[in-house]
């Protein structure tokens, strides 16, 4: 008998504690309330609560003018936390809904400097620097007059550094493991690159490190 009342007790506790957390729930509150929790997450460095927040305000508020402003304000904060992947996403958010002539160069550009970015992190590819590189010069021929223009080529300059060492060593791999028709491509690579005569100074420590960790 104790022991059923004691799962009664148990039971009922948990029941109560759960009402209890649904009605700290709160829905339907004005779109600057949930942009003040935003900024308060991001201040506290909870960008999970700031990412929740969001929803409720993009749910509640679809045609809200806090909205654009809490996107860029969230690609930020990932951005700087270094979680590229996620400020990529708003960003894209922002170009879809809200892209124009005034703003889609500034928005184009935190894309590129995000990915670039990424590099120093584990979860950099080939493929992420070489997709960098083809942005970086879409954006340049796009925007030639944009104050954000000489940040993207200083970028690109080091994205293709990047790459020439990136392909010294794959070249440098193949011949060691006498695949020389494969390492002729990376011969061409390297004979081709935009950077082939600048004086570069190879770097003491990996390439991915030296190249992309300050801008």
């Amino acid at each position: 008998m104790k022991i059923a009342n004691v799962l009664i007790a148990t039971s009922l506790v948990a029941f109560m504690s759960g009402c209890a957390s649904k009605d700290k729930e709160v829905f339907n509150m004005p779109a600057i309330y949930w942009y003040e929790q935003i900024a308060k997450e991001i201040k506290s460095q909870d960008l999970e609560k700031a990412d929740s927040m969001y929803t409720s305000l993009a749910s509640e508020h679809v045609e809200s003018p806090l909205l654009p402003e809490a996107m860029l304000m969230l690609a930020n904060a990932h951005s700087q936390d270094e979680e590229y992947i996620l400020a990529n996403f708003y960003l894209d958010e922002y170009l879809r809904r809200y892209g124009n002539k005034e703003n889609a160069d500034h928005v184009r550009y935190m894309k590129i400097k995000a990915n670039y970015e990424a590099f120093p992190n584990p979860n950099r590819n080939q493929q992420l620097l070489l997709d960098t590189i083809t942005q970086t010069k879409e954006f340049l021929v796009r925007y030639p007059n944009s104050k954000f223009a000489p940040l993207a080529q200083s970028i690109l300059v080091r994205l293709q550094m990047g790459e020439y060492f990136l392909n010294e060593n794959i070249h440098s791999l193949y011949t060691r493991i006498d695949k020389p028709e494969v390492a002729k491509i990376y011969e061409e690579k390297l004979n081709t690159s935009s950077v082939k005569e600048a004086k570069i100074v190879e770097p003491t420590i990996p390439w991915y490190r030296s190249w992309f960790e300050k801008q």
